[in-house]
């Protein structure tokens, strides 16, 4: 048979078998041999008898092409990568071992999965490569500093519409907060920052990018020149008033850790609501709250340097849906009545105001105030028309005979 006699060695079976050559033809002492292979002389006799009676493969490890003693049973291992194409499809190495464990109460390590879907070909989604990126250190201390987007997402597979994950990560401890909502915006923003607000206080400052949501691209006003100020974004202006500063991110490299917390939640929240059969928002924030938020903190959440807590408690009496909502002034017109968004309403007192604020809170209702004092108003359904002209055929004028434009006429002709 072809082959039969080639013997497969590695290279440092080689590099062994030509010192233990020399040895064998006595150029070399034994002594000499076993300090060269750091062995002891011992064992240099051992395997000098073995190559002069069994030949160069005596040098082969006997356990080379046998299974391993501490191998898992074939039938384990198919029932593990059945799960892993079937159940657990798209989860990688890591993930698949940490629910195998926890659901199936089967233990395996990450790296020996890793070989089998290797083996396998079992695909599932890998690290990319990185730029390189100059590295910024972490804040000291927890609530120094909160970092927040929003990651658009098939978050439920194709099981129902696909909606907006507004995420919090704190700088210091990389402890996550967030919530599910049908998109990114204004008021998604003021309801996820208030439940934050009411867990853990107010943060020093936020971190966030150039979303249209968060900044504003308008144009400044002639009076807020005059008081030197800038065109600020809902978010801002309520973020100004709770005394909390923003920063604006210029590239999502700069807020990296909300970035690749993302990467996390849309590699295991995705799977971990599959698992669970969740497929609408009402039920996925429920989730979040109640089972994957505490455990996603407990896993991968980090001590800070410093032990203090910079959030700060939400003062007394102060009222949070009056600040985290959408105000904007418009015109009180003449007969009273105000226009927002492409609503008429009849204000009901009687008010000296040329402009009035509209609120628009987190509870869906308008609230319409003058210098801080609410006003009544309703809404009208539908606005009369107003009177059509009649217009009368106007009646042709005929000069009599002795206007002077007919005697005009026949001076002219004679």
């Amino acid at each position: 048979m072809a082959g039969k006699d080639i013997i497969i060695m590695s290279m440092k079976e080689l590099s062994r078998l030509s010192v233990i050559r020399k040895a064998i033809e006595r150029q070399i002492t034994q002594k000499e041999t076993a300090e060269i292979l750091n062995l002891c002389t011992r064992q240099i006799r051992r395997i000098v008898a073995k190559v002069k009676l069994k030949g160069d493969e005596a040098l082969i490890h006997k356990s080379r092409g046998k299974p391993s003693n501490r191998a898992r049973p074939q039938k384990i291992k198919d029932r593990i990568l059945h799960l892993c194409r079937t159940k657990y499809k798209g989860f990688g190495p890591t993930f698949a071992a940490e629910k195998l464990f926890e659901i199936n109460k089967i233990k395996i390590h990450p790296d020996t999965l890793r070989k089998w879907f290797i083996e396998d070909s079992i695909e599932y989604n890998k690290r990319k490569n990185r730029k390189h990126r100059s590295w910024r250190p972490r804040k000291e201390c927890f609530g120094q500093m909160t970092q927040i987007d929003g990651s658009h997402e098939d978050w439920f597979e194709g099981r129902s519409d696909k909606c907006v994950y507004m995420g919090y990560i704190d700088d210091a401890t990389n402890k996550v907060f967030g919530r599910f909502y049908e998109y990114e915006g204004t008021m998604p923003f003021m309801d996820s920052f208030k439940r934050y607000a009411k867990k853990h206080g107010l943060p020093q400052r936020v971190y966030f990018d150039n979303h249209k949501t968060y900044k504003s691209n308008g144009k400044i006003t002639v009076e807020e020149q005059l008081e030197n100020k800038k065109a600020q974004s809902q978010v801002e202006r309520a973020l100004s008033e709770l005394g909390v500063e923003y920063i604006h991110a210029e590239s999502p490299q700069a807020k990296g850790r909300i970035e690749r917390s993302f990467r996390t939640h849309q590699d295991r929240l995705i799977k971990e609501m599959r698992l669970g059969g969740i497929s609408n928002v009402k039920d996925a924030n429920k989730f979040l709250g109640s089972y994957y938020i505490p455990k996603h903190n407990r896993k991968f959440s980090i001590p800070a340097k410093n032990g203090t807590n910079l959030h700060r408690p939400i003062p007394k009496g102060l009222k949070l849906d009056k600040i985290l909502c959408k105000r904007t002034e418009v015109t009180l017109r003449g007969d009273f009545t105000v226009r927002y968004d492409k609503k008429l309403f009849q204000v009901l007192d009687n008010t000296p105001a040329k402009r009035v604020t509209v609120e628009e809170r987190l509870n869906n209702k308008l609230y319409i105030s003058y210098k801080g004092k609410e006003l009544k108003y309703k809404l009208i359904d539908v606005k009369p028309a107003p009177a059509k002209k009649v217009y009368k055929p106007r009646k042709m004028h005929i000069p009599p005979k002795n206007h002077p434009w007919r005697n005009f006429k026949i001076r002219k002709c004679a």
